[in-house]
C-alpha cells in the first residue's frame, strides 16, 4: 500500500467529524488512484516536526489544491508569500513556483490534491471526459479563475468537506464509488469559482460588476442562462441582484439577457450569410421558430425580413 496510518484519531477542528489516517497517493505510484488517471496526487499529511529540504520551490506541475486543516503555513506562489491558515484554500497553476523559502513544511495538517488538466491556449479550461461540466461552463470557470490573479480564497470550509468526501470514498471502495468521486471533482471546480467570484464582488460597486457580467454574458449568448446562475457568478442572492439589475440597466436580468442576444443577432444578420436556424442557436434561442418570434416582437420584424431590407 502506499498510503500510510496513523496510530491516533482526532477530532479535526475545522470539521465535526473525525478526520481519517494520513496518506499519500501519487499517479503511476498508487494503486488506490488509479482508477482516475486525471488525479496527480492526492495526499492528507500531518507534519509533527520540521525537516530540512522538505518543500523546497520548484514549478508546479498539473492544477493544485491545498487546504490547510490545522496550523499556519509560510507557502510562496512566484515570489509572492502567503500566509495561510486553517480553512484557507491555496490554488497553485500549472507552471508556477511554489513551494516555502526556508525549504520546509510548518508544524500541522493540510490536504493537497493535484490534477491533470489542460489549458487550451486562450486559458479555456479543458477537464476532459471524466467531467459532466459541460464546455460552456468550463469556459465561464476558466473566465472566473483567469480573470483575476487570486492564489488563495479564505475560509473555505466547504472545500474542506468536498474532499473529506472524496477521502472517505476513495477508501470505503463502495458501490459507484468511481463515479461518485469525479462527480465530486466536479463540485470543486463549480464552488472554487463561485466562491472565487463570491469573495472578488464584495466590496466592489455593483457598475464594475456588471460591467464584468455583461461582458461573461456577450461571450457565451449560447449558454442557457438562469438567474440563479447569474447571481451565484457575482456573488448575490436571486432577489437583490435581480433588483440591482433591473436599477441599473432599467431590464430584469433575463430581458436584459434577450437584448443581448437579439443586439447580436442583428449584428450577425448584418454582417455574415448564416442561416436563421445558426443564428438562433448561437446567440442563446432554443429554436429557430423561438428566435423568429422574439425577434419580431421587439424589432418589428422577423430576422429573414430584417436581412433583406438591411
Amino acid at each position: 500500500m502506499h498510503y500510510f496510518y496513523t496510530l491516533a484519531y482526532g477530532l479535526a477542528k475545522n470539521f465535526e467529524v473525525p478526520y481519517m489516517n494520513q496518506f499519500s497517493l501519487i499517479k503511476g505510484k498508487s494503486q488506490e488512484i488509479s482508477p482516475w488517471p486525471h488525479i496527480m496526487e492526492f495526499s492528507k499529511m500531518k507534519i509533527q516536526s520540521v525537516k530540512a529540504d522538505s518543500f523546497l520551490m520548484k514549478e508546479n506541475v498539473g492544477m493544485r489544491f491545498m487546504f490547510v486543516i490545522e496550523g499556519k503555513y509560510y507557502w510562496t506562489i512566484e515570489n509572492q508569500t502567503f500566509t495561510v491558515f486553517p480553512n484557507d484554500l491555496v490554488i497553485v497553476f500549472p507552471g508556477q513556483s511554489f513551494g516555502s523559502l526556508t525549504g520546509s513544511f510548518e508544524v500541522g495538517t493540510f490536504v493537497s490534491l493535484s490534477l491533470d488538466i489542460e489549458f487550451l491556449d486562450n486559458s479555456e479550461l479543458k477537464l476532459g471526459d471524466w467531467s459532466n461540466i459541460t464546455d460552456s461552463e468550463q469556459r465561464l470557470i476558466s473566465q472566473i479563475l483567469f480573470q483575476k490573479d487570486l492564489s488563495i480564497i479564505p475560509n473555505f470550509k466547504h472545500f474542506g468537506e468536498l474532499v473529506l468526501k472524496i477521502e472517505s470514498e476513495m477508501f470505503a471502495n463502495e458501490i459507484a464509488y468511481k463515479t461518485r468521486i469525479n462527480n465530486l471533482l466536479d463540485d470543486i471546480w463549480i464552488w472554487v469559482a463561485r466562491q472565487m467570484s463570491k469573495n472578488e464582488n464584495q466590496g466592489r460597486i455593483f457598475p464594475q460588476t456588471f460591467h464584468r457580467l455583461d461582458q461573461m454574458l456577450r461571450e457565451n449568448l449560447a449558454h442557457p442562462w438562469t438567474v440563479e446562475e447569474m447571481a451565484a457568478i457575482i456573488g448575490l442572492g436571486t432577489t437583490t441582484f435581480t433588483e440591482k439589475v433591473k436599477t441599473f440597466s432599467g431590464f430584469p436580468p433575463l430581458n436584459y439577457l434577450i437584448n443581448l442576444r437579439i443586439s447580436e443577432a442583428i449584428r450577425l444578420l448584418k454582417n455574415s450569410d448564416r442561416s436563421l436556424t445558426d443564428i438562433a442557436l448561437d446567440t442563446g434561442f432554443y429554436s429557430s421558430q423561438h428566435f423568429s418570434t422574439t425577434f419580431k416582437k421587439l424589432t418589428g420584424y422577423t430576422p429573414g425580413h430584417f436581412r433583406k431590407n438591411n
